[in-house]
């Protein structure tokens, strides 16, 4: 947002990994904070640990993003307004009666759009602010974890100058509001965001529990002038969302769109010291949408209505252990916190564990299920044999380094190289002795989005700052 007049030298993480390697982009996730800074982690962890630095070094190589990649500008015409389209609505052109063939632009402005709930526009990710955002995201993530446990200062490089280009450098920053994320396109579409929109942006819990660990470190490269200007932006960004018409609708919203803007503000408040906000925003949560979120039984009946039910009792649950996980970083445990009918974010687990993925991804479920297995324990063993049963990789994961603890269920795992068939390799878990696994599940990519190269990376790059 502003230029200080200060040029630093970054040295640049320089990647053993391969270009197409994918490693997990997880749902939701706030560090733990002080588990991640103690450093006495079980030896239990050390493949988990290998996993979180090949993943850093592989999104370090995608990066940086900014919202001035785009093609497509905002109605604002501002090329720093974020912009993404809502994901949901189809084009319909039978109101145009086109006799030849109609261009994008004519779809996006003529045609009707209906909401399909659950299908996805094919032409949605023209304009990928969305992607690039939850890329980021990921980047900094990974290499804040990777910073603390190899110490490797080039890992810190990294976050911060990927931190600096979206948010701050007065070429590349993003305006800190979502006035025009998930815009309903079409005749019969406004042009201006949604509240739906808010959900873009449920990733900032990474990058703002990332920035109180890069702060506890005092890590050189995030300086103060870096820090002050970061949180200005983060200072405008959730006076939007608790002020503006679409960020009070999002927040007002009772099922994951309104867990998770809850937990945008949250982390941001506690990012900037602001712990009496922070825990009044999580008693707003708990005292208000979540009390009708989880049923006796479990079932989270908001999210199973939906048209991919396992994919959204996952999404849901993943936004409340993070919130659950931003209060254990202020020294409140509200993990038992009960809904109106006297269920808790375990109850869920437990009724949704059984339950057949369909056409959804099995492994969107194996993080809460480990979240709830390393805060209320295993006595029995039933959540690290259901684990070990989906995934027998489960202790290579990254996750398993901070859902801690929690048993490994006795496999050994290591980190290896698969061949690809274009002669690349591929780091990832695998049983010892048995063939490698590939690094991820569900992580995001995008071969267009591949913009720097291992040899680029070895490279360091100016920033101002």
């Amino acid at each position: 947002m502003r230029a200080f007049g200060r040029t630093l030298a970054f040295g640049l993480v320089a990647s053993a990994s391969p270009a197409f390697a994918q490693y997990t982009s997880y749902i939701s996730e706030f560090i733990r904070v002080n588990y991640t800074l103690a450093g006495n982690w079980n030896s239990s962890t050390s493949v988990a640990q290998e996993t979180i630095a090949n993943a850093a070094q592989w999104w370090a190589a995608q990066g940086p993003w900014s919202v001035m990649n785009k093609t497509v500008l905002a109605p604002s015409n501002d090329p720093h307004d974020y912009l993404s389209w809502a994901p949901y609505y189809i084009a319909n052109c039978s109101n145009v009666q086109n006799t030849t063939e109609l261009t994008p632009q004519q779809i996006w402005t003529e045609c009707d759009y209906q909401n399909e709930d659950g299908v996805f526009s094919p032409d949605v990710r023209l304009v990928n602010d969305t992607g690039h955002f939850q890329a980021l995201a990921d980047a900094v993530f990974y290499n804040t974890l990777a910073y603390k446990i190899t110490g490797n200062d080039s890992y810190a490089n990294i976050a911060t100058w990927f931190i600096d280009t979206w948010f701050v450098n007065n070429d590349t920053y993003m305006n800190p509001n979502l006035e025009y994320a998930q815009v309903v396109r079409g005749a019969n579409g406004s042009g201006n965001g949604t509240h739906f929109g808010v959900l873009d942006l449920h990733d900032m819990t990474k990058i703002a529990s990332a920035v109180i660990v890069l702060r506890s470190l005092q890590a050189a490269t995030w300086t103060s002038t870096l820090d002050q200007a970061f949180t200005a932006w983060c200072t405008e960004y959730v006076q939007w969302l608790t002020t503006s018409s679409l960020g009070l609708g999002e927040l007002a919203s009772t099922n994951n769109h309104g867990t998770f803007a809850f937990t945008q503000v949250a982390a941001i408040q506690a990012m900037l010291n602001d712990t009496t906000a922070a825990q009044a925003t999580i008693n707003q949560y708990l005292n208000g949408i979540y009390q009708n979120q989880i049923i006796a039984n479990g079932d989270q009946p908001l999210e199973s209505a939906r048209t991919r039910p396992y994919h959204y009792r996952a999404y849901n649950a993943a936004a409340v252990i993070t919130i659950h996980r931003i209060a254990e970083y202020m020294g409140v445990d509200t993990w038992n916190t009960s809904t109106a009918a006297g269920a808790n974010i375990q109850t869920a687990i437990d009724f949704a564990m059984p339950i057949a993925p369909g056409a959804d991804l099995p492994s969107e479920l194996y993080p809460d299920v480990a979240a709830v297995a390393a805060h209320f324990g295993d006595p029995t063993g039933k959540y690290a044999a259901w684990l070990a049963e989906k995934d027998p990789l489960y202790p290579g994961e990254a996750n398993f380094f901070w859902e801690q603890p929690l048993s490994d269920s006795g496999l050994k795992v290591t980190e290896q190289e698969e061949i690809n068939p274009n002669g690349t390799t591929t780091a990832g878990s695998s049983p010892t002795g048995g063939a490698a696994k590939s690094g991820a599940v569900q992580g995001w990519t995008s071969p267009s989005d591949l913009l720097l190269s291992l040899t680029a990376l070895a490279i360091s790059a100016a920033i101002l700052i």
